[in-house]
């Protein structure tokens, strides 16, 4: 995906996020993420977008500090001015991914063409993750991502996050896990060992111990743990205590 898509999707998925935010109590719990109440969420969600416009608005070299994150997030507004604090955060951050030069320098923390790609990439994806949250707090399931979108987000999710070496997910023995979209060019195959996960794109001669197959975007849903396992929306097939160790240890 080019950088302008990434920051239409970011923009996209920030007003569907705000305006199920606008039709549901903030004290909602949010069913896809236990321990939050609806107000957590875009609080979550509106401190991040604040400290990730940072670094593209100022070329920041360097991740922010405590203090430094603290200044760039600013106060924490009351309940009642929390949509309003997080559509100001959000639009400011379309803003400036839209403004900023495409050479422009600063600090990320997975590899991209640029930076400038990594962030609007990042920030589409949380943003996107995080509005499927907010329609469940709504008790709505939402408009699905187009499929070019969840495959990006899928690829992102397997060889940037899931290989970093901060990655809980291991196996004492070597184990193999393919991911197959039904309505695009999106296979993975994720290895677990007692190192940090591997994942290559394209097919493999043998088969994998466990594979997914489904719609890009259901896949994109089970993989962030967002979807629980269903026959009519992700297929599975292989040993299924494979998925019980990704929902357990993948978390971002």
């Amino acid at each position: 995906m080019e950088i302008t898509e990434h920051i239409d999707a970011l923009r996209r998925e920030g007003v569907l996020l705000a305006e199920a935010a606008a039709r549901t109590d903030l004290a909602a719990p949010v069913p896809t993420c236990p321990e939050w109440q609806l107000s957590d969420l875009l609080r979550h969600v509106g401190q991040v977008h604040r400290w990730a416009t940072a670094y593209p608005s100022r070329g920041l070299h360097a991740p922010l500090d405590e203090e430094g994150r603290r200044a760039a997030i600013g106060p924490d507004p009351s309940d009642a001015a929390l949509l309003d604090w997080f559509r100001e955060g959000h639009a400011a951050l379309v803003d400036a991914l839209t403004l900023a030069p495409a050479d422009v320098d600063c600090w990320s923390f997975l590899p991209s063409t640029s930076p400038l790609a990594f962030w609007a990439r990042r920030q589409a994806h949380e943003t996107a993750v995080h509005r499927f949250d907010a329609d469940a707090a709504a008790g709505t399931e939402g408009p699905r991502l187009d499929a070019a979108l969840a495959l990006d987000g899928i690829d992102e999710l397997l060889r940037g996050f899931t290989v970093l070496s901060r990655s809980k997910l291991r196996s004492e023995r070597p184990r193999t896990v393919d991911v197959r979209t039904t309505d695009g060019p999106g296979s993975w195959r994720v290895t677990i060992t007692q190192e940090p996960p591997a994942a290559t794109t394209g097919g493999a001669a043998e088969p994998a111990d466990l594979t997914l197959t489904g719609p890009a975007h259901d896949l994109y849903l089970l993989l962030w743990n967002r979807l629980p396992v269903g026959p009519a929306r992700v297929e599975l097939d292989g040993d299924e205590a494979l998925l019980d160790l990704w929902q357990e240890t993948a978390a971002i």
